[in-house]
């Protein structure tokens, strides 16, 4: 079946969530020791994640999740149109030469451009609407993260071709209780494929770098001689905050290593971390505990099946197809593509109540 054109699942002109998913070609070692050759590859999970880190900084497309496996990639992608169009034409320029450099230092990383170029980069108004909408584009995103990862892989291995298996896998979620199993079901992964016993042993992957985040937090803040002391960043701060918080929002500052304040879910990051464990030691032990009183309400408000949600994360992708949501959201999304989406409808109203 032919898969549906990008053009219709992505509207670059509004804000959009996604979930993208990118696996090597023949399923070949990504990271991770390789049984057969015994070579080591774990060093590029790596490459990948600090590259997703300089992506943030530079593009207006936020990373909200996201997990490095031995041979395929997760990621879930905010597309900020909105704020793109609030940087000036410098900002543009100067966000174009660090991802395209026409210069750079012994160490890889961009020079810093000369009056001239930054120059021509601003001459043409034209060329530079157009970068302005590829900044806040996923298929730019997705591209700028792939290609360098490939080059470079090829080049370790001295070979040449293909290293991604294809383009990236796209699946919109529509809704916050889509959003909430998916960011979920993503930093499960390393769980679910039984090389981490819980969510803070899940290297490179957004639940690992917000819970050592709030570890090193609070170490500083226990130690700390000078309570009013400005604290040092916290090292997941190129990742979107959990928590939708009006007065972070309205902060003037520009964050320097993410498109903006804003958040996803309406919990803040302990009750989102809680939710996070409590569900990772479910897929691990094969047995179901009850749910916590206290993260009962947070699904219930979500309109999501308390009695399903372990079985809506173990299985998300094959719960949900083109799209992620409730009924009502995925009927609407549909509507819009021109499409009738009858299967997994039955099975999306069972797992999201209401």
């Amino acid at each position: 079946m032919a898969r549906t054109p990008r053009r219709e699942v992505i509207d670059e002109s509004t804000v959009g969530v996604f979930h993208c998913v990118n696996r090597c070609v023949r399923r070949a070692l990504l990271c991770g020791q390789d049984p057969v050759s015994g070579q080591d590859f774990d060093h590029r999970r790596a490459w990948i994640q600090r590259r997703m880190e300089f992506l943030a900084g530079e593009f207006g497309v936020e990373v909200l999740g996201f997990a490095v496996m031995s041979n395929h990639l997760h990621v879930i992608l905010r597309t900020r149109p909105d704020v793109v169009a609030e940087w000036s034409d410098e900002d543009i320029a100067m966000r174009w030469w660090n991802l395209f450099p026409l210069r750079r230092e012994q160490d890889g990383s961009p020079a810093e451009p000369t009056e001239a170029e930054l120059g021509m980069l601003l001459c043409d108004s034209k060329v530079l609407a157009e970068r302005r909408q590829r900044l806040s584009s996923l298929s730019w995103f997705m591209r700028c993260l792939a290609e360098p990862i490939a080059r470079r892989a090829n080049k370790e291995d001295e070979c040449t071709g293909r290293f991604w298996e294809g383009r990236y896998k796209c699946q919109p979620l529509l809704d916050e209780a889509a959003l909430l199993a998916c960011s979920v079901y993503v930093d499960l992964n390393p769980v679910r494929a039984g090389i981490a016993a819980t969510p803070e042993t899940s290297r490179h992957t957004s639940g690992y770098e917000r819970i050592e985040a709030s570890k090193t937090e609070s170490d500083t803040t226990r130690h700390s001689d000078t309570p009013n002391a400005k604290q040092s960043p916290r090292q997941d701060d190129w990742l979107s905050p959990i928590e939708l918080d009006e007065q972070s929002e309205r902060s003037t500052a520009a964050p320097a290593r993410r498109a903006s304040h804003r958040g996803y879910l309406s919990l803040d990051l302990t009750a989102y971390l809680k939710l996070l464990d409590w569900t990772g030691r479910q897929i691990r032990r094969g047995k179901r505990g009850a749910i916590p009183s206290d993260l009962a309400p947070i699904l219930e408000r979500l309109q999501i099946s308390s009695d399903l949600w372990v079985d809506t994360v173990q299985n998300f992708r094959k719960v949900f197809h083109r799209a992620a949501g409730a009924p009502a959201t995925l009927a609407a999304e549909a509507a819009r593509q021109g499409k009738r989406w009858l299967a997994g409808m039955q099975t999306a109203r069972a797992c999201f109540a209401g």
